[in-house]
């Protein structure tokens, strides 16, 4: 139960905090909900991996089906040499699950550091 409520609060905030805040704002989101609703190191990796994952693979499905496709396939074309419009999607999704998931998982560490012995 915990795990599901670190998920959604982290999709949540990320998803308001990127409203005005730059991108990598979703490190930050991670951190501190992982300081305030601590779960073990690989727990916390995975929530809030998957929180931000299915995040960015929502926003950039929405924005790209708004647009008809022509961003994201010019995009893969330029960076991938394949057009594919799913795929960039989900590259961008699991950048930003990785640096929501190594933040998150160093807060869980900062907090088993702080533990007295």
């Amino acid at each position: 139960m915990r795990f599901f409520v670190h998920f959604l609060t982290i999709l949540i905030l990320a998803y308001v905090a990127g409203m005005v805040l730059p991108w990598w704002s979703v490190a930050l989101v991670a951190f501190l909900v992982t300081l305030l609703m601590p779960l073990s190191p690989g727990r916390s990796f995975f929530s809030a991996f998957m929180g931000v994952f299915v995040l960015w693979l929502v926003l950039a499905f929405y924005a790209d089906v708004r647009n008809d496709h022509l961003l994201a396939n010019r995009m893969s074309e330029m960076i991938l040499k394949v057009r594919s419009a799913p795929l960039i999607g989900v590259i961008s999704a699991v950048i930003g699950g990785l640096v929501a998931g190594f933040a998150a998982s160093s807060a869980a560490f900062l907090r088993a550091v702080k533990k007295p012995a």
